[in-house]
């Protein structure tokens, strides 16, 4: 079933080969139609994530080519497969890149992927994905900025609501402020009533961060910078940090963290991190790690965007032709917030 009629091709970004160079090439490429369970969405907005970059790089593992990279995506369903209820079709959605993750709320199961790899993903004119992986868009978003929602908001929202167990008038460390997930974490927990601290390297990104709802902001490049963050809260210390860089950062986060304090890692972007087990166990410390989330994470993530009318931080918008500029731009660690690959007015 359609409300158009499916051309045969489509444009695509497609992933030729891994390479630090303009490995990302647009191509036309036959446009997948929906089995049974699934819909097909042409999709109007995609944006970018850090794991497409390590995949471009050669930094990531079961790397399968030619493939179209992409977890984010926002548009409108065009068709659906069998056992798929009708009235999809024509409405507007976001979609959940996290793939079978399971029942088991607490970790993904055996099946688990994420769109975008192997699966092909969202840098393109139409993506095929389970039905159940859809969601309406809410209301007040643009399809550009529900695109910057899926892959870094249900990060965010599982390593902060979930795992960190947030509680209003708690106070939340984000290390390495900047990137999608960071930026979605400044805003979900400034919305819940958090106090918010962030790290960075950049003074630009510090001051966007206040803006956005930081209380505090201090650049990780002082070597003082844990001790600024205990002046500003008067000798106290933080209940959760929230954090996806690993490396030094870790040491001073497990200092500023209160005896039962919770930190939450969702990757290690700036390498591996070494701790004082002391440090851990005589302050009794929870250390936990979260990937994505489940599919009820995510439809209470766009639940929460939803009621608090919350808009994701977009970097820049630019047109599918220039997915390789965007990821350049993300390599380097130059954006604040999301960039998003406009497809379709």
């Amino acid at each position: 079933m359609s409300t158009q009629t499916n051309t045969e091709t489509m444009q695509a970004v497609v992933l030729e080969k891994t390479s630090e160079g303009a490995s990302l090439v647009m191509r036309t490429v036959a446009r997948k139609q929906p089995g049974p369970g699934e819909a097909q969405v042409t999709v109007y907005a995609a944006a970018l994530n850090r794991r497409d970059v390590w995949i471009r790089l050669g930094r990531y593992a079961g790397i399968r080519l030619p493939s179209i990279l992409g977890s984010d995506g926002a548009g409108v369903v065009s068709a659906v497969g069998a056992g798929v209820p009708l009235d999809w079709v024509g409405k507007s959605v976001v979609v959940n890149p996290s793939l079978h993750f399971g029942s088991n709320q607490e970790a993904q199961g055996a099946d688990y992927r994420i769109l975008g790899m192997p699966d092909d993903g969202t840098y393109a004119e139409s993506v095929v994905v389970p039905a159940s992986n859809l969601v309406a868009m809410p209301a007040h978003l643009s399809f550009v900025e529900a695109a910057a929602l899926p892959l870094a908001g249900l990060t965010a929202y599982r390593a902060l609501c979930v795992r960190g167990q947030l509680r209003p008038g708690q106070t939340v460390l984000i290390p390495g402020i900047g990137s999608g997930v960071s930026t979605m974490a400044l805003l979900f927990a400034h919305h819940l009533g958090a106090r918010v601290i962030v790290t960075s390297g950049s003074h630009d990104k510090l001051a966007a961060a206040a803006r956005l709802g930081a209380s505090f902001g201090v650049c990780y490049r002082d070597a003082d910078w844990e001790e600024q963050v205990s002046r500003h809260l008067g000798g106290a210390l933080v209940d959760v940090v929230v954090d996806g860089a690993g490396a030094d950062a870790w040491s001073k986060s497990l200092n500023l963290l209160r005896p039962g304090g919770r930190i939450v890692s969702y990757g290690a972007t700036a390498g591996l991190a070494q701790i004082d087990l002391r440090k851990m166990f005589w302050k009794q410390l929870n250390i936990l790690g979260t990937t994505m989330g489940s599919d009820r994470d995510f439809a209470e993530m766009v639940a929460l965007v939803s009621a608090g009318k919350l808009r994701p931080c977009i970097d820049q918008v630019l047109p599918l032709s220039e997915a390789m500029a965007a990821h350049q731009r993300m390599e380097h660690s130059q954006q604040m917030g999301k960039l998003v690959l406009k497809i379709r007015d």
